[in-house]
This record gives structure tokens, C-alpha cells and sequence, in this order.
């Protein structure tokens, strides 16, 4: 079920790229300047996921209460998490709201937020 999970939320993050592409197939992209991409496919191959309620917005950080996410050794508990500034939201989302997030760890060791998609 989990590998279910982490196969839909990589899909679902990967429509709207897909649409891209198909939408823009004529737009040239080689002069386009890629240096401000902070979600590698290298770091997103490591993300992480979990459930999460959004409880506020603000400082370009979320405060969520999620899940615990065994796989970085974090207990269920409620935490300021920053967004990273190309974070995806995939609909949308507001206070008190049920969602998947998806972190991605910086070279700094921190999690942040890479996606955000409601349940």
C-alpha cells in the first residue's frame, strides 16, 4: 500500500510537467535559465512522504500535524516546515485542510516541503 501511495503521489506530481511538455512542445527551452531549481530529480528521487494537517500559512513556512514518518525516524507531532520557494501545490489548500506532503531534504540535513497535494 505504501509503494501504492508513493507511486500515485509521483504520478500526481508528475502531471502537471507532463501537461507542460505537451502544451509547450514548440517553446524553445535552451536559453531558459535553470539555475534557481532547488528540487533536484536527485533530491526527489529521496523524498519522503506523509499525511498532514495544514494548520496555518505564513513566513513562507506551513505548520502542519503529521503522521509519523518512520522512515526519518520522526514521531507524529505538529511542526513549522519551510516551503521550498518552488514548492508544488498540486490544488487547493487551506488552514485545517488533510493533505500528502512530500520533503525534501537540503544539504543542510533540514526537510522542507517540496509538494503539497489535498487528500
Amino acid at each position: 500500500m505504501k509503494t501504492l501511495s508513493l507511486a500515485l503521489c509521483v504520478l500526481a506530481l508528475n502531471a502537471p510537467l507532463t501537461m507542460a511538455q505537451t502544451t509547450h512542445s514548440s517553446t524553445d527551452h535552451s536559453t531558459m535559465d535553470h539555475s534557481n531549481m532547488t528540487m533536484s530529480a536527485e533530491k526527489m528521487e529521496g523524498a519522503v512522504h506523509t499525511k498532514a494537517i495544514v494548520n496555518s500559512f505564513g513566513g513562507g513556512t506551513a505548520n502542519v500535524s503529521h503522521e509519523p514518518i518512520p522512515d526519518i525516524g520522526w514521531p507524529a507531532m505538529t511542526m513549522d516546515l519551510t516551503l521550498l520557494p518552488d514548492a508544488k501545490m498540486m490544488g487547493e489548500v487551506a488552514q485545517g485542510d488533510a493533505v500528502t506532503l512530500m520533503l525534501i531534504k537540503g544539504d543542510d540535513g533540514m526537510y522542507a516541503i517540496g509538494a503539497i497535494m489535498p487528500e
